[in-house]
Parts: structure tokens; sequence; C-alpha cells
């Protein structure tokens, strides 16, 4: 009964036997086999034109080396405060860059508005020999809030980054949550937007350990090859990682996969909502919940087994994954039903 990420749970059914089907025989390395052919094919089929695509390992590689084909060294890449290459990914993309400056933005429920953009870049020097220049925005998708972006607004931002020179990079972490919940076309979230590369993410949603970095203009890509190669992320037996993609895009296992953590995840904040003093910080959109516990309901619930993280105003995340089992949120919802009446008779 453990909700504190979607990378605690394993990996689905489908991916482990397309990797165990495809380890017998040889093929060539380096990213030089069928399975990777096909999985750019398949990439270009998906959203719909051709794109450049790249297998790595972690979501920290695939948002750091794509941001270092973006931004150089003096440049600096503007994002959400609570952004993943802020807060967890130990200074990896100011590495990757050579040092580029990471410009930290607010913005309610996880998402950084048009009018907070327009002012943070007009106080940016651009120009200015003296100053770091705006180089790039990335943008989290789904936001580490759980919510969404809709088309619309990236593509908003996306307008406001390109008029001043800028790329743009969208971290897909949970890029098919995000996808399942606004069921819309791939493209529509990115380059039609105005995306000019995604980390596409993949381990949070069954696969083992893959990720994809994906460039909509391929002339953006051309010196990614060696750039990933620098980075130790060119494996030698590439179809590894390819064939947990290559298993994830087929017949809409992807979504498929990534709807039902966000099924469950509406379906326990439903449940929590209902409860009296039990309120949500963030509209649940994909597979996260953000929800104020009482201490001593937080402590008796983990006192009964279940695992989620605690932040230090009292509020709980509790993350859904592909794996979730509808009976361990029912006894959750139990379990805080009895210890929420039980606060309300001490009160």
């Amino acid at each position: 009964m453990d909700f504190r990420s979607d990378n605690v749970a394993g990996a689905a059914p489908e991916i482990l036997k397309a990797l165990t089907e495809g380890a017998a025989g040889a093929v060539s390395s380096y990213g030089a086999d069928p399975v990777t052919e096909r999985l750019s094919e398949k990439m270009s089929a998906l959203f719909g034109r051709e794109v450049a695509t790249f297998p790595v390992a972690t979501g920290t590689a695939a948002n750091s080396l794509a941001l270092s084909a973006l931004c150089p060294p003096y440049g600096s890449v503007y994002c959400h405060r609570d952004a993943h290459i802020q807060v967890d990914e130990c200074g990896a993309p100011e590495f990757y860059t050579g040092g580029a400056k990471l410009v930290l933005l607010d913005g309610p429920h996880g998402k950084i508005e048009p009018d907070r953009l327009t002012a943070a870049l007009a106080q940016s020097g651009q120009g200015e020999v003296h100053h770091v220049q705006p180089a790039a925005l990335s943008l989290t998708q789904a936001t580490e809030a759980g919510t969404i972006y809709r088309p619309d607004e990236v593509a908003a931002l996306s307008e406001i980054a390109h008029t001043h020179g800028m790329a743009v990079h969208m971290d897909g972490a949970r890029f098919a949550n995000a996808v399942a919940h606004l069921d819309c076309d791939p493209a529509d979230l990115t380059w039609r937007a105005g995306v000019d590369a995604l980390s596409f993410g993949a381990t949070k949603n069954g696969c083992m350990a893959a990720e994809a970095v994906v460039f909509f203009d391929p002339e953006k890509a051309r010196d990614f090859a060696f750039r990933r190669k620098r980075a130790g992320h060119l494996f030698s037996k590439s179809r590894f990682l390819s064939l947990q993609l290559d298993a994830y895009l087929e017949d809409g296992l992807w979504l498929r996969l990534a709807s039902h953590a966000n099924a469950q995840a509406v379906r326990l904040a439903e449940g929590l909502s209902a409860l009296p003093g039990l309120e949500l910080a963030h509209p649940v959109e994909a597979n996260e919940i953000f929800v104020t516990l009482p201490a001593p309901v937080a402590e008796g619930l983990e006192e009964a087994g279940f695992r989620f993280y605690r932040w230090p105003d009292g509020t709980a995340r509790l993350v859904m994954s592909f794996a979730a089992d509808p009976a361990h949120i029912d006894a959750f919802l139990d379990t805080a039903g009895t210890l929420v009446g039980r606060e309300r008779l001490r009160a």
C-alpha cells in the first residue's frame, strides 16, 4: 500500500514480455538495431511528423541533455520554482549545459503564467553582455502539482518564448497522464503548440528504465548524438531501451496504463474530499493527489501500513501508478474515514 510515487511500481507485463522476447539473437549495437529503427518510425507516426528520437535511461538524462542542445553555457532556462530540473536533479541541467542558469518563476498549482513569464523576460537583460541570455523555457507536463497545461496554455507560453528567441522544452515524465486526461492528439500538446523538444517519459508509467528525447525539428538535434554519447547514455545494447519504448507505444499501451493511474487518482481524491476537514491543495488532473491531512490522521494511516510523502506544510502527496490496486484505495479511504471520525469526536 505504497503511494509515495509512481516510481515504486514495477514494470508492466507487456514491457517485460517484450524484453524477454527481444533478448534472443544478435543485433547491431549502439542503436543500429531494427527495434530502434522501428521506434523512430513509431514516434514520427505518433506525432504526425518526422521527429528525431533518442532513447536514454533516465528522466534526468533526458531533461539535462535536451536542455544542453537548446541552451548555451551563457544562457538561462526559465522554469517553475517547483520544476523537477530545479528541485530534484542535483544540478544536472547546469552541468550538462556547461553552466547555464535556471531562472525560477512562481505560479499557482505548479504552472507558469504568461504574464509572469513576460515580466521576467522584460527584466532579463537580453542583449546585455553582463547578463545570462534567455535561451529556453522548460514546462513540466504534468506539473509537479499534478496539474496539466492545456494546448492553448502551452501555445501562449511558447509564443512568448519564441518571440524572445528562446526554445521550448517539455519535461514529459508524466506526459502520458496528461494526454490521457485531455484525450487529445500528442501533437496538440507539443509541436503544434510550439514545443521544440520533449523528454518523453515512460519509466513512471510501466517501463523498467526508458525515456526518450524527441526533437520536433531534427535540425535542432544535429549534435545530440554526440552529447548523449559523451554523457554515457548511448547504451551498447540499445535495443533494451528501445524494446521497452516500442512495446510501450504498441496498440496504445502507454495511454491505457496512464488512464488507469489517472482514474484511481480521481477515485481516491473524490473519496478524500468527501471526508470532513480534508482539502485538496491542487486540482487532480493526472495521477497525483495533494491533500491536507491533520497530523493524527496522517500518523494513523502510516501506522496502518500506508506509505506516502508528507510535506512540511501538512500536505500529503499520494501518487497512483499504472498498477494501482483499487482495493488499496478502498482500504485507505476506510482507514482515513475512521481516523477523521475519531478526531472529530475528540474535538
